[in-house]
């Protein structure tokens, strides 16, 4: 009886096949550079498929006379009435550029959907500083507060992230996050990325992507640098606050079809509206060359250097303020600040092994220099020479991977596969924490010593389309291996660790017709400890694991509306924060987090478009007792959004606004972080091949604090601390202008 079935299942699957051939094609934009998760729709509604990562696709039980549209973001749409020939060979499919509309967005059933609006978003709001690109993540908030040159503070979720301890963040496939870092871990400082140079964003939320490893509790971004230019340009843009930045990106290949290659540098300089001045300046640069290889293979080679400096004011006491000591842009200790450089090498390699099946590899090398003075305690434990610390690291990151991709055909049903293995091996020299005066006295070391950590991975997930069901499992597998070598030991020791971690995933998409989107995920991720918190805790809870699941829906009820909703929970079963401005462990529990994300998106006209999102979480520690278990500064309620007029030349602009509410700054809620509601825009206008700019910050000039924290610190002459709300005050209304030359 079962084999009968089994028969009779087989049979109806190829059914399909039976009544069609393959249609097989690559798509292309006009400079032939291949369009990936371009929609291929055939005959019938349901029988569509996406381009892979080569702008490849194999559309099944297809016939001559059948319609097919081809459909992408930024491009028209393409439709084909097939012929005879058009089953003979690949077909190759050109699309031509189109102003950016709504009605290409498809809700389709990829696990990628919502990541569309990205591209929407990066072309009617361009990103106008690296400070800006992560806020193009729905929900994501930032916070600076070390003179521009410090990594931010990460929002997301009911998460205060601090630099990147729960969000997974890469460019390009390079890790950003450091592990182990002098400062904190998971420290993801993305000021080499030039925003400019800025593709695609993908992202994720939430622990269910087999593709991503550490740090992927709150969830992903990776951002795509562009592998060929438009065009060449200069710009350059000056502002209040000695504020100058200068961008040249220079093709280097225009016109070769077959190879690619640029140049982009950035400059910039600010002494920000401190009454001690900032001195900030960054440079950065990187050299991009991709050449198409015979048979669609692809060789790209990336080369980046990226330096800043900075002087900082830190965060200040609300009580110095009250009192007149100092005002809300003054400083306790201005001789905070800090130096820091990145270089990367990356080589990323993809071999066609057949018109279904290709393997992605890359290679990379990362030299990371740190250095950070910081006094957030002032006079607390040392009355006399103040509390000022020094971070200090050395780092080479070596990494690698291999993913091998292949599609296939179940009678009437589509199966996409991936599975892939990696290393990445942190090797760090120095690293230090010392208490330090005026930067330049070291006063006592407190900890040093040298870091080497690897971290062997394997994934593998699966994508089975059915039609109007989608299922996605996946399993990731973590070998990390830790060895601390503490130099202020009486003798040399190395302390090693080592532990695997499984992550699972299962994901189901339904998609009942072309204007609906259901999906339910689940999954487990993880974020690991400091390596002088495993080496210190001798290997317990190393890896505390994430449990999440997402239950949402995608609807377009009209070609140019678009909301977007979740219902979301996420468990950590243990927390272990290594705390680098004391030099200590804290262990912080078990904590509970779930809330509600909703998004919309309407284009009011061509050129008009309107967007915002709303994100509300509650977050709570579970052991302890109600009234004292806020996860301090966790975010509660968030929201974004704004205007921007984008037509094909002449003048096009935006208004954008953030807000988040008071939320606890401590667990028991004693103290409150005042939250905020501020408004930015921009006014463009474009003749020939000239841009002039003005770009607004803090429009409405609100008082407003960017990064809080409940500290607890003693100001000089006082007898005794106090615990109170320690801010760094966000910028004031803050205008420049920019020019910009396309050639």
């Amino acid at each position: 009886m079962l084999r009968s079935i089994y028969i009779i299942a087989i049979l109806f699957l190829s059914c399909a096949d039976l009544i069609g051939q393959p249609f097989e094609g690559r798509v292309a934009d006009g400079a032939g550079r291949p369009i990936q998760d371009a929609y291929v729709i055939g005959q019938s509604q349901t029988n569509h498929t996406h381009t892979n990562e080569l702008g490849i696709f194999r559309l099944p039980a297809a016939q001559p006379g059948d319609t097919v549209n081809i459909s992408f973001v930024g491009f028209e749409t393409r439709r084909l009435i097939l012929q005879e020939k058009d089953f003979e060979q690949v077909a190759t499919i050109v699309m031509k550029e189109a102003p950016i509309n709504l009605e290409q967005v498809v809700i389709s059933n990829k696990m990628s959907t919502l990541n569309q609006i990205s591209a929407v978003g990066l072309e009617t709001n361009p990103v106008n500083s690296s400070q800006e690109v992560l806020r193009k993540v729905p929900g994501l908030f930032i916070a600076q507060h070390a003179g521009g040159g410090k990594a931010e503070q990460i929002f997301l979720r009911g998460f205060d992230i601090d630099h990147g301890t729960d969000i997974n963040i890469t460019v390009d496939g390079l890790p950003v996050n450091m592990v182990s870092h002098a400062h904190g871990q998971g420290y993801a400082d993305l000021h080499f990325l030039i925003p400019e140079t800025i593709e695609n964003i993908d992202f994720g939320k939430g622990p269910y992507y087999a593709g991503q490893g550490n740090f992927t509790t709150a969830g992903y971004v990776g951002f795509q640098t562009r592998e060929k230019l438009d065009a060449s340009l200069m710009s350059l843009e000056y502002g209040q606050f000695n504020t100058l930045r200068t961008v040249g990106l220079f093709d280097l290949l225009s016109g070769d079809p077959g190879r690619s290659a640029y140049l982009a540098a950035e400059y910039m300089l600010s002494d920000g509206p401190f009454e001690s001045s900032q001195n900030f300046n960054r440079a950065n640069l990187l050299a991009k060359y991709t050449a198409n290889l015979p048979n669609n293979d692809k060789l790209s080679f990336m080369a980046s250097h990226f330096a800043s400096k900075w002087d900082a004011s830190g965060q200040i006491p609300q009580r110095a303020v009250d009192s007149g000591l100092i005002n809300r842009f003054g400083a306790i200790d201005d001789t905070e600040g800090g130096a820091t450089s990145r270089t990367n090498v990356a080589i990323h390699h993809t071999k066609m092994l057949s018109g279904n099946a290709f393997v992605k590899s890359r290679a990379y090398f990362t030299q990371y220099d740190f250095e950070l003075f910081s006094n957030f305690t002032f006079f607390l434990d040392d009355p006399e020479n103040g509390d000022q610390i020094r971070q200090r690291e050395n780092r080479n990151i070596f990494g690698l991977e291999s993913v091998l991709h292949r599609q296939y055909r179940l009678g009437g049903a589509g199966l996409s596969a991936r599975a892939g293995a990696g290393l990445r091996y942190d090797l760090v020299k120095d690293n230090e924490l010392s208490r330090t005066l005026n930067r330049r006295t070291t006063l006592e070391p407190i900890a040093l010593g040298d870091i080497n950590e690897s971290n062997v991975y394997g994934f593998a997930d699966a994508e089975l389309d059915l039609g109007k069901v989608l299922i996605n499992p996946g399993l990731r597998v973590d070998y990390f291996k830790f060895d601390y070598v503490d130099k202020l030991a009486a003798a040399y020791s190395t302390l090693s660790e080592d532990k695997a971690f499984v992550s699972p995933k299962l994901n189901f998409i339904y998609n009942p017709n072309r204007q609906w989107q259901f999906f339910l995920k689940s999954g487990i991720g993880f974020h690991s400890n400091d390596s002088r918190v495993v080496v210190a805790r001798e290997g317990r809870e190393i890896l505390p694991a994430a449990y999440g699941a997402d239950l949402g829906a995608m609807w377009k009820p009209l070609p140019r509306l678009w909301f977007n909703t979740a219902l979301w929970y996420l468990f950590l079963e243990q927390e272990f924060v290594y705390v680098g401005d004391a030099g200590i462990v804290e262990p912080s529990g078990k904590t509970r987090r779930y809330g509600l994300d909703f998004g919309i998106r309407y284009q009011v006209t061509n050129s008009l478009f309107f967007d915002s999102d709303v994100n509300y979480t509650i977050a709570r520690a579970i052991d302890e007792p109600e009234g004292a278990d806020y996860i301090p500064l966790a975010p509660d309620l968030t929201a974004t959004g704004g205007l921007s007029f984008q037509p094909s030349s002449g003048f096009s602009g935006g208004i954008r606004y953030r807000y988040i509410k008071d939320r606890p700054a401590n667990e028991d809620g004693s103290i409150t972080a005042e939250g905020y509601f501020v408004v930015d825009g921009n006014v463009n206008y474009t003749i020939k091949n000239l841009t002039f700019s003005i770009i607004g910050e803090n429009l409405l000039d609100t008082e407003w604090n960017e990064a809080q924290f409940a500290t607890e610190s003693r100001l000089k002459g006082e007898d005794e601390s106090v615990e109170e709300l320690h801010f760094t005050p966000g910028v004031p209304f803050f205008l420049r202008g920019k020019v910009a030359y396309r050639f």
